[in-house]
């Protein structure tokens, strides 16, 4: 049979995407079409003859029109072919062919020689397997030269289960193209170095051009091009300005183009409606990364919008980064860089801080407001409109910079909420991530565009699996940078008060016990006349206890004694400790915000170090940084958690009975009870069986059946699942019970059928629910049932995929879990048994995607097990999977 001809230039559209390279540069992926013919062509001629001759086993000097036609005209199903573009030259292609009747399909790919060692073969590997797993392929084979190492190395290193057979000279390899744990890791691994290296060539340029610098002080031009040069930055500065041969006494250029030497970096400066222009020169002089502090983009409305997706496609498509536009900049304090490429005059010392923030107007105010209160900074990234660099791209960034060890982040939108939980949850384990999120109400136009909305629930999921410091202000946000950056994590939950009023000290201690933390006795009060050194012995020996793990100093100046001495005395009683005594302390001095001169410790360039004592204007505000700091450190202190698939899984048969379902249906479809029951038994949920049936006789019948005691349920929806169980009857005994329940229960709802199930051992009533989210694709929650609990909103709430220690909080975070842990006297629940049902459940939604929504309630949790007595589902099409599938860059809106 002749298979169906299929359109050469119908390629799905969502196999485009841009690309991270090794070397932190971009590229543009896409299906090959018919007139690619001529650029595949100049690739081809491109080539060395020694790497012509390890993709085709021979010479082949040039393409025959035959072969070239069905290189370039492919039917994107049983033959798909990627090729990465770089301008409008391609600069590698991958392709399958699928083997004739079979699930399998031979990939091979080629690279251009100036290209080899970026990492475009594993890239296409990666999205040639995503699109063979859409076509229904399972497996890949190859042939390989035997010493092509670098293509071996693609296969053996891509993390796939390779087998392998050698046979003259040639290597047939053959693979699962399943995702595996190994393959993820191996994918996020080279995910993170190329990300990280494509921040590191924006913070670490070589030169930079100033596109734009007006000899007008009043111009933006000129601000950065001063703050540059004030900055002293460590390389050359190239003003580029047609009308004037110098700014601020440095040479200029005409266009970028006529700059002698090579440009790294170039911050545009120019009116929106001239960057079109500036963009051809800036990629005909091959610069890497961008800052485009000129507004009139998104932020403008839908003409904006275009000149701003314009921007970022040119950029990417020609190997460039973006920051911005309406960005307020970027700056790196490293000495070995000194850059300063920002609108903002006032820089903080160097500290080990970084700092993202989307709003450029907040950034300047942000970097004076640093800089005040004595918190060093490494570096600061002003993103604007986000169109490209994100906070997501920092947060790779200083996973592995060693100048940063705390990482703050002001934002107004999320681009992809779930890859965020997933770098914060990992860089969290090393270094504390601290979070402002604006917007929660509005969002400005240009972000909304650039973002997606996350309900507050989900939001409040998200930190705190990932261990995200969640701050509600700036000033909130400076409290708490201040205690990480300075000061080590407090080992518990234990604080101890030293202070010369009573009155203060009992407020500290008010406001660490409302905080949740727990006092270390009652306030040390060192009384009003206490000198320097007394001081300082009651601090030290606070330090020493045992039964310390923080510290608040309170204190108020006396008369005769200046508020300095005692501050140098509370510093060096510190210090003298050492590291076996090594607690946080913060400290409400003379009512004093930051680092004081005198309780500062010196760091690099003079700016105050570790070891250095944060001051807050009052003890609330102490208390609370310090509990932030606190939770941070047990989140820290954790075990890590695997990522556990449950035995006893059949998400092909879970696969077919969603596909019936929504065969021929348009939009969501509700199971029916015994396609919700196959679905769970997919994946090893059991339901207490039941029937439903119509009549007294018959519930009498098959409650015998079912085995006594049963339970009666309305078959009404209005009534069945209300939580004052008007619509149940529980622990039915006999064939008189039955029958009178029956007849209660129809008097109730006016419905002749109800539901007979086998009464569940007695316990707490929960619920498990999956609901679809947008940002995330799935968020499970779990609560216990009842009235209380849902007018309360008491449930706890994680996105997918989870760990066991996930399953493991998920059950034991509500406010009324202590329940289930036998408060008041109660039996004690099988935790476990809930945590197993939950990765069940946790399972299934990573695995069938369809599902919308879906809840197991009630679910009796006792002693003896958890068990599920009711579930419905919804099903529809799936939503997008945000971080999921092979490495791209977010796609330009």
């Amino acid at each position: 049979m002749t298979p169906p001809r299929r359109d050469p230039y119908a390629y799905p559209r969502h196999w485009e995407a841009d690309i991270v390279l090794a070397d932190g540069g971009t590229a543009h992926l896409r299906p090959i079409v018919p007139t690619d013919a001529d650029a595949l062509l100049a690739f081809h001629t491109r080539l060395s003859e020694r790497t012509r001759y390890f993709r085709y086993f021979g010479p082949y000097p040039r393409i025959p029109e035959k072969d070239l036609v069905r290189f370039t005209t492919v039917d994107h199903h049983d033959r798909v072919a990627f090729i990465a573009l770089l301008g409008d030259d391609i600069v590698a292609v991958g392709r399958y062919e699928r083997l004739p009747g079979q699930d399998s399909a031979e990939v091979a790919f080629v690279v251009e020689d100036a290209h080899q060692g970026r990492g475009l073969g594993s890239i296409l590997l990666e999205h040639l397997a995503a699109a063979a797993r859409e076509r229904g392929l399972a497996r890949f084979e190859a042939e390989v030269l035997a010493e092509n190492v670098q293509m071996v190395r693609v296969f053996r290193d891509a993390g796939y289960q390779v087998s392998r057979a050698f046979d003259e000279g040639v290597l047939h390899l053959e693979f699962a193209i399943d995702p595996t744990e190994a393959s993820v890791a191996v994918a996020h691994s080279r995910e993170q170095a190329a990300e990280a290296r494509s921040v590191h060539n924006l913070l670490h340029p070589r030169s930079v051009a100033v596109i734009g610098a007006s000899t007008d002080r009043a111009k933006v031009g000129n601000a950065v091009l001063a703050n540059l040069l004030a900055a002293d930055f460590a390389g050359p500065v190239f003003p580029v300005n047609a009308e004037h041969r110098s700014v601020r006494g440095v040479r200029a250029y005409p266009t970028v183009l006529d700059i002698p030497d090579p440009v790294d970096l170039a911050v545009v400066a120019i009116p929106a409606a001239g960057v079109d222009e500036v963009m051809d020169a800036c990629l005909a002089k091959g610069v890497k990364a961008l800052v485009v502090v000129s507004s009139g983009f998104g932020e403008t409305g839908p003409d904006g919008r275009g000149a701003e997706r314009r921007l970022v496609d040119e950029a990417r498509a020609h190997g460039m980064r973006v920051v911005g536009p309406n960005a307020l900049g970027v700056v790196n304090l490293d000495p070995a860089v000194r850059l300063n490429a920002t609108l903002a005059p006032t820089l903080p010392g160097r500290g080990r801080t970084g700092f993202f923030c989307q709003s450029g107007a907040l950034g300047t105010a942000i970097l004076a407001d640093a800089a005040s209160r004595g918190l060093g900074l490494s570096t600061f990234v002003s993103a604007g409109n986000r169109a490209d660099v994100s906070g997501n791209d920092l947060l790779q960034y200083w996973e592995t910079d060693p100048a940063t060890d705390v990482v703050l982040l002001y934002l107004e939108s999320f681009g992809n909420p779930r890859k965020f939980a997933r770098l914060a949850r990992r860089l969290g384990r090393s270094k504390p991530v601290v979070v402002v999120k604006s917007g929660q109400k509005t969002v400005l136009p240009a972000l909304a565009k650039t973002g997606v909305a996350v309900d507050d629930a989900s939001l409040s999921a998200l930190f705190e699996q990932a261990g995200v410091i969640r701050v509600e202000t700036i000033a909130q946000l400076f409290d708490t940078a201040l205690l990480l950056a300075h000061q080590p994590l407090p080992p518990g939950d234990r604080v101890a008060v030293v202070g010369n009023s009573s009155a203060i000290g009992v407020l500290a201690a008010d406001a660490a016990l409302a905080q949740g933390l727990a006092l270390a006795g009652d306030p040390v009060d060192v009384g009003a006349q206490a000198d320097p050194d007394s001081f300082a012995a009651a601090v030290s020996s606070a330090l020493r206890r045992a039964d310390v793990d923080s510290l608040i100093v309170v204190f108020v100046p006396p008369l005769a004694i200046p508020g300095t001495a005692y501050a140098r005395a509370l510093r060096e009683a510190a210090e003298d400790l050492g590291d076996a005594h090594r607690k946080p302390i913060v400290s409400t001095f003379l009512a004093a915000e930051g680092i004081p001169a005198e309780l500062a410790v010196p760091g690099p360039g003079g700016a105050p170090g570790r070891g250095s004592v944060p001051s807050y204007p009052s003890p609330e505000r102490a208390a609370a940084a310090l509990a932030r700091a606190t939770t941070y450190a047990r989140w820290r202190s954790t075990p890590v958690g695997e990522f556990v698939r449950p035995d006893g899984l059949d998400p092909d048969r879970a696969g077919a009975v969603v596909a019936a379902a929504l065969s021929g249906a348009e939009g969501e479809v509700d199971l029916t009870d015994d396609q919700v029951l196959e679905l769970l038994g997919c994946y090893g949920v059991e339901v207490m069986p039941f029937r439903v049936v119509t009549g007294p006789d018959a519930a009498v019948a098959t409650g015998t059946e079912l085995g006594l005691p049963i339970v009666l349920k309305t078959a009404s929806e209005v009534f069945r699942h209300r939580s004052d169980l008007i619509g149940v009857r529980l622990d039915l005994t006999t064939a008189d019970a039955i029958r009178n329940a029956y007849h209660d229960l129809r008097a109730v709802s006016g419905v002749d059928e109800v539901y007979v199930q086998r009464m569940a051992p007695k316990g707490n009533s929960c619920s498990i629910s999956l609901q679809d989210d947008r940002s995330f694709g799935t968020v499970i929650s779990f609560g216990l049932a009842g009235v209380i609990s849902n007018l309360l909103g008491d449930r706890a709430h994680r996105a997918l995929p989870l760990t066991d220690s996930d399953a493991a909080s998920l059950v034991r975070a509500p406010k009324t879990a202590p329940l289930l842990a036998g408060y008041g006297g109660g039996e004690p629940a099988d935790l476990s048994a809930l945590e197993r049902l939950v990765l069940r459940v946790a399972a299934l939604a990573e695995d069938i995607p369809e599902i919308r929504a879906l809840t197991l309630e009630p679910i009796l949790a006792s002693a003896a097990g958890a068990f599920v007595t009711g579930a419905r589902a919804t099903v529809g099409p799936p939503p997008s999977r945000h971080d999921s599938g092979p490495r791209r860059l977010r796609p330009i809106r």
